[in-house]
């Protein structure tokens, strides 16, 4: 089936999406993850093809990290649909009515956005949250997974929409492009009349090639080399704690650290306990000239390391002299994620919440947070770095649009 054969389908199912009631799509949605659940092992099976692959490629272990399925991550997949199925639909909501003086009465509702269309890497938990999140606000979804996740895609895919189909819903509510070639990924870029909006989600050279070539409205979701800042006054076992847990736990999802920045005054005494608990972790340290000796082991750090996202275990040393000097340096080198300040200051605090240009800013808590199902969405369907529509973790709000109805009696306009 070609490309855009696919497309017109989906375009076909989006009315059909649309029509669904709440209870229908939530039917939908808890059959979804009961079957992923019960098929666990298909996908298993498919995930372990692309795993050996990906390790004969020679695929870092970031992104072998993100490629990898097993029981927990399947039913961690399932419970972010459970929860998207008990959240409120929005879909039909009242945003705003008013009367005009001629008596037209005028609403604001909720709808759909039509047909979304995610392009992703090597991340098959995509393939089930974006399901989740476009059926519940009544679209259909055109996927594109990168080659490195082809066989689970295919696996996941396969099982939604045999789930659908035994509840007697529209099964191309979701569609999967197989083949995986850049010059169907720039036909889906220009897929205008079938896709609504364009939702990339991968590395930041993705990112770049869809925004700057796509013809169809893009939502950015960018790259995350997201910054902790240790202010002059912290709790050094929290900023441990918090740093450790935002560097390792997952080194190669968007909202880990990969920049720590830390106020000359409290260095001496940070560094190098922290450089202890992260070489339990075999972190490589990449440090300025005033932490460099702070840390055994560390290599000097180049400007191109504070700006870099390494989805590794690598992490970026710069040290400053206030929070206005590390306001302006995570301001300079970030991608518009996630940023956390470690501080007993509230007015430092306060100086970084309201200075620093990201889509979500931390007090005292790890970045790892920025995510669909700790935010209390269920899922998200990506983390939006621009300003216009949606921002941070998009989760069913950010898959809505609007319109007016206008209810009159007669009314000409004079």
């Amino acid at each position: 089936m070609t490309l855009l054969e696919l497309a017109e389908k989906a375009k076909n199912a989006k009315y059909l999406v649309a029509s669904l009631s709440t209870e229908q799509k939530n039917l939908g949605i808890i059959a979804v993850a009961d079957a992923l659940v019960k098929e666990s092992a298909k996908i298993i099976k498919a995930n372990e093809i692309d795993m050996e692959n990906g390790k004969n490629k020679g695929l870092p272990e970031g992104l072998l990290d993100r490629l990898k399925l097993d029981e927990k991550r399947i039913e961690g997949m399932a419970e972010g649909l459970r929860q998207v199925a008990d959240l409120e639909d929005p879909i039909g909501k009242e945003v705003e009515n008013w009367t005009r003086p001629n008596g037209l009465q005028i609403k604001k509702r909720l709808v759909p956005i039509g047909v979304i269309g995610v392009i992703y890497e090597a991340r098959p938990n995509v393939t089930a949250d974006v399901f989740g999140l476009c059926f519940k606000t009544g679209n259909s979804v055109i996927l594109k997974g990168g080659s490195d996740a082809l066989e689970s895609n295919k696996a996941i895919v396969k099982i939604i929409k045999e789930a659908l189909s035994n509840h007697n819903l529209p099964e191309d509510a979701i569609t999967l492009i197989e083949d995986t070639s850049r010059e169907s990924t720039k036909e889906m870029m220009r897929l205008n009349g079938y896709i609504d909006v364009l939702i990339p989600r991968g590395g930041a050279g993705l990112i770049k090639s869809v925004v700057e070539n796509a013809s169809v409205p893009v939502i950015e979701t960018g790259s995350g080399n997201c910054h902790i800042y240790v202010d002059h006054i912290a709790d050094i076992d929290m900023a441990i704690d918090v740093i450790e847990n935002a560097k390792t736990q997952r080194i190669g999802v968007c909202n880990a650290c990969e920049s720590l920045v830390v106020h000359e005054d409290i260095a001496a005494e940070l560094l190098p306990k922290l450089n202890e608990r992260l070489s339990k972790h075999n972190v490589l340290v990449k440090a300025d000239e005033k932490a460099i000796n702070l840390m055994k082991g560390a290599e000097a750090a180049t400007e191109e390391d504070f700006a870099t996202e390494y989805l590794d275990y690598i992490i970026s040393v710069k040290t400053v002299s206030s929070v206005e000097e590390a306001i302006a340096h995570i301001n300079k080198n970030n991608t518009g994620h996630s940023e956390s300040i470690i501080t007993k200051d509230n007015a430092n605090a306060e100086k970084f919440l309201n200075g620093i240009d990201a889509a979500c800013v931390y007090v005292n808590a790890s970045t790892r947070f920025t995510d669909g199902f700790e935010f209390g969405f269920g899922a998200e369907i990506g983390i939006s770095t621009g300003k216009l529509h949606a921002r941070g973790p998009m989760g069913l709000l950010a898959l809505t649009s609007y319109k007016y109805t206008i209810l009159g009696n007669g009314q000409i306009r004079k």
